[in-house]
């Protein structure tokens, strides 16, 4: 009887069969595993190396990006000169390539094919913009093609081996080789193979080969938290590569031909909170004229399946969508009020209208328990102003006046969702309790764009001070002994403790306040943390997250703690400074770094989740941006002084709000790209605040403009 193989031990039959077939009549193959490794290997290079060509381009930007950010810090920036790879897909002439070679917009690209000796001129045909693979065309017949290898086929620990053309002249020469394994499939939302074999700039567009010589795919930069021609090249080196599957390649080949640009396709919704993984997929924002909306999809909508595939979370939901093009439909099956209702036949848009926040024009009372939600402020010819609505009054329902009735509002967080649901010059009813005399009012009126001006004066207080009311008490650590009805580190401001129940006090925990230095021995990270001294649990407070810039290390944390402390204890702010573990400053592979430490300071103190802000300068600026748009269930504001975006920003998503604090001086020399980064969030409908410090170069805000920079942290909940 024959065992079957296991499936870790196919990848040796492989190089065995390989040793077989190329050895002479009678001859037994040498049991030095090495060796035999080594020649399946150069077997395997061989058979591809054929259809690997080598790609040069000219003139384009010296950089992708705006500016190369100090110290290599994000996004990631490369030199638009050298070398790249392609692999022949078409004996016709047509040459498949990362579109991150094309990023800086060459005006020349040129071609050498193996087994020829003059360069050729390409044109770029068409850009697969969802997989970022751009095809190329040049004049030639009879061209080898590659042998793709079945996707259902790919195994977890199959050799795989990266080749591209670098620096050798000649390229009838193999071409340049890193070993590794198939470490994961089904990557990027579904688009994408990982390999541990080293890939980087110089083999982006070549090949992922087999020990047998088929092609797995080609490979690309690539990050399941990022979009884009550069999405990925600033982590290349850590041992995480990817490739696109050779078959699905093919697969829109034809379409790729007629050069038609391919866009990812899109439903046009986002869930309902922020954890894709074990949440059920809730819609919780649908952008406005998306297939989702055209579809008649609602908010709160539960998606159960897509094209027969259970959903039972929405990272399912990406996987499976991930992968697919615009113009492709989908039949859906969703839940609405305990009923499944079937969808069929949605077509995907390749693009959704940008979501613009409306804004009904005051500012809630904080860590008010409701129901309804007290008037803090009420903005100047606001709709909430033209109203007729007072501070002190206190909003008990709200809704567009296309419902029968507008709806309760429990609560600050409900309120804020509500609004997100709306878009600009939808006319709603507000129903008003009034702060004297309790009479109660029903009122008209229609939301706004959400404006740039900041309130020139806000009152205080802030926050009516119970953000714990109704929360869960901890369970008892002692439950034989007396009960304590408080939280630990809760003092209870009706009276003071006497007698034992004040020696009961003293056995608590004390809550930390003051400038503190923390370390985390796990990750070898030191961060810093400054509390106001008259922190209290039931009052939330904001997050300010402190990007220092490129070689400062963390050493400016006391000096900030001294700028924040006056207005941190008026208006209850937490400010944190994580240090970046490079000298020459931060870079995008320590954004998951970083969240540990912010997480680790949210868990422990009373977190107002609508004012959580990265804020950074220069090179820390830079780190703020790329922070802000890839941790955006955690951050709701960016603040930044003397930094570029680099890349394009993300579109503005309802339920996941960005607004943003930019500044420069006016001798700063990055000024222009300064306010074309603010012009590019403007673009994309971001609320934007921008400021230009006079007679400042790469300085700190100046008191102006700091001041203003404090009255838009105290405005972030606005609604």
């Amino acid at each position: 009887m024959t065992l079957p193989l296991p499936k870790s031990a196919r990848p040796w039959l492989a190089v065995a069969a390989v040793l077989v077939l190329g050895a002479p009549a009678g001859a037994q193959p040498k049991p030095d595993l090495n060796e035999a490794t080594e020649k399946a290997m150069k077997a395997a290079s061989a058979k591809a190396a054929p259809t690997i060509v080598k790609i040069e381009t000219a003139g384009g930007a010296e950089t992708i990006g705006k500016k190369a950010p100090p110290g290599k810090g994000p996004p990631a920036i490369r030199k638009g000169t050298g070398p790249t790879t392609g692999l022949i897909v078409s004996e016709d002439g047509y040459i498949i390539s990362s579109a991150f070679n094309f990023a800086n917009k060459p005006t020349e690209i040129f071609i050498t094919i193996p087994g020829q000796t003059q360069r050729l001129v390409a044109k770029i045909v068409a850009t697969d913009h969802t997989r970022m693979l751009t095809l190329l065309k040049v004049e030639g017949k009879g061209l080898p093609v590659p042998e793709a290898f079945p996707k259902k086929d790919i195994e977890i620990g199959q050799w795989g081996l990266t080749l591209g053309r670098t620096l050798d002249n000649n390229v009838d020469h193999p071409p340049s080789m890193s070993v590794g394994i198939v470490s994961a499939t089904n990557r990027i939302w579904g688009k994408a193979i990982q390999t541990d074999a080293k890939t980087s700039p110089v083999n982006y567009g070549g090949a992922l080969v087999s020990i047998d010589g088929r092609v797995f795919g080609v490979i690309v930069p690539a990050s399941n938290r990022a979009e884009g021609e550069t999405a990925g090249v600033d982590v290349y080196d850590g041992g995480i590569g990817f490739a696109v599957p050779l078959e699905d390649i093919f697969r829109v080949l034809p379409r790729l031909k007629e050069g038609k640009d391919l866009k990812r396709g899109l439903l046009g919704i986002n869930p309902q909170g922020n954890d894709v993984y074990n949440a059920a997929p809730i819609i919780g924002a649908i952008q406005p004229d998306s297939a989702a909306a055209r579809a008649g999809l609602a908010v709160g909508d539960k998606i159960v399946e897509i094209n027969g595939i259970a959903i039972p979370n929405y990272s399912v939901l990406q996987h499976v969508m991930g992968p697919m093009y615009e113009s492709d439909e989908v039949n859906l099956k969703v839940s609405r009020g305990g009923k499944d209702l079937e969808v069929k036949g949605v077509k995907l848009l390749g693009t959704t209208t940008m979501y613009v926040n409306a804004f009904f024009g005051i500012l809630p009372m904080r860590d008010d328990p409701g129901p309804g939600v007290e008037v803090r402020y009420v903005y100047p010819k606001s709709p909430a102003d033209v109203a007729g609505i007072k501070a002190g009054d206190r909003i008990m329902k709200f809704g567009p006046s296309a419902l029968p009735a507008p709806q309760p509002v429990p609560n600050r967080a409900a309120f804020i969702g509500m609004l997100q649901r709306l878009t600009p010059n939808t006319e709603v009813k507000v129903e008003v309790k009034r702060k004297e005399g309790d009479k109660v009012e029903t009122l008209t009126s229609k939301v706004i764009a959400a404006p740039d001006e900041l309130p020139e004066k806000l009152p205080l207080p802030s926050t009516a001070g119970k953000a714990l009311e109704g929360q869960p008490k901890p369970k008892d650590p002692n439950p034989k002994g007396p009960k304590d009805p408080f939280p630990p580190g809760f003092s209870d401001v009706r009276a003071p403790l006497n007698g034992a129940a004040q020696d009961e006090k003293k056995d608590k925990p004390k809550i930390e306040t003051g400038f503190m230095t923390r370390n985390n021995q796990a990750l070898g990270r030191e961060y810093w943390v400054f509390v106001p001294d008259n922190y209290d649990p039931n009052v939330s407070h904001g997050l300010i997250v402190w990007f220092h810039p490129a070689k400062e290390g963390g050493k400016d944390g006391e000096k900030m703690a001294k700028t924040f402390r006056e207005f941190a204890e008026d208006h209850h702010f937490i400010v944190v400074g994580p240090k970046s573990g490079n000298a020459d400053g931060w870079v995008a592979s320590e954004t998951e770094l970083v969240m540990q430490d912010v997480k680790s300071v949210m868990g422990q103190y009373t977190i107002d989740r609508t004012r959580v802000v990265a804020h950074g300068m220069g090179n820390g600026g830079q780190m703020a941006f790329y922070v802000g748009f890839n941790a955006r269930d955690v951050f709701r504001g960016v603040a930044t002084i003397g930094a570029t975006l680099g890349t394009a920003p993300k579109d503005n998503v309802a339920n996941l709000p960005l607004s943003f604090f930019v500044s420069g001086g006016d001798k700063d020399p990055l000024l222009k790209e300064i306010v074309e980064s603010k012009d590019l969030l403007k673009e994309k409908r971001f609320p934007v605040t921008f400021r230009e410090m006079k007679e400042s170069g790469k300085e700190y805000f100046d008191l102006k403009t700091f001041t203003d920079f404090l009255a838009w942290l105290d405005s972030l909940d606005r609604i």
